[in-house]
């Protein structure tokens, strides 16, 4: 696995086939406090599920448009972009009309490149485009690998959160491999923590073995007030920045900020 140094301006895919790890937590507050920090970030949201866009206030349902229509119809993304509440953030949201895309990406010319090629009319306007990719090892997910400049996995630090990790890692590699050479792995970020129980210890240590080299030493724990936000339309930022789940975004943020350096 090619581990990589971090520069300004590169795009991060936020990737875990397995649902309920916190994959859009992740996406959604890094996003927020990174913007909070001074960036410009704009947020992909290439999950037909479409909770980035809604944890972020956006009504789905109610969209002209969205990646979808960049993607498969070849709407020029800046044309989707909305604005959030959260200054020097933006997001490039999902519709419904998103669950058919793996599907009819299919047929299409250099179908694992169509989001990297549409991401370079805005890539030049941001410090950090941030892909939230869907809960699978489909073609939405390889699009969003290849686009990337460097991959971040979140692992929830429960029984059962390793499985498939081998998979992913195999995706991740037949990537590097065959359609993105310069792909490289930024490491894992350990979520839904709780001290109180062994297992996660013990699937911490697990983890060392499979990235020896990238665990972010910001933990999110399990939070019930990083679970409400989305209901609101926020993320942990706008709605309990004082919680320990917005102290471990926050310091996530500034963990990813330093490997610029």
């Amino acid at each position: 696995m090619n581990y990589s140094k971090f520069d300004m301006g590169k795009i991060i895919a936020i990737v875990n086939q397995k649902g309920g790890v916190g994959k859009t937590t992740t996406a959604v507050n890094l996003s927020a406090y990174l913007a909070h920090l001074g960036k410009q970030v704009l947020l992909i949201d290439v999950d037909p599920q479409a909770n980035a866009t809604s944890g972020l206030g956006l009504d789905h349902r109610n969209l002209e448009a969205g990646i979808y229509e960049s993607l498969v119809g070849n709407k020029p993304v800046f044309e989707i972009i909305k604005r959030t509440v959260q200054s020097g953030l933006q997001i490039a949201p999902a519709t419904l009309a998103l669950a058919g895309a793996g599907i009819e990406m299919v047929t299409l010319d250099n179908r694992e490149f169509r989001l990297s090629q549409i991401l370079e009319d805005v890539k030049k306007d941001f410090d950090y485009i941030i892909i939230d990719g869907p809960p699978s090892l489909g073609l939405l997910t390889v699009n969003s690998l290849v686009a990337a400049d460097e991959v971040l996995i979140p692992i929830q630090s429960e029984y059962y959160a390793l499985e498939g990790l081998s998979q992913l890692l195999e995706t991740i590699s037949l990537v590097q491999n065959n359609l993105k050479p310069n792909l490289g792995i930024m490491g894992a970020v350990i979520t839904m923590f709780d001290r109180r129980n062994k297992l996660s210890e013990s699937v911490l240590k697990e983890l060392y073995q499979y990235f020896p080299n990238r665990i972010f030493r910001s933990v999110i724990p399990r939070s019930v007030r990083l679970a409400e936000a989305p209901s609101y339309g926020r993320s942990i930022l706008h709605y309990n920045p004082k919680s320990k789940g917005g102290r471990a975004y926050e310091g996530l943020a500034r963990e990813v900020m330093s490997l610029e350096k």
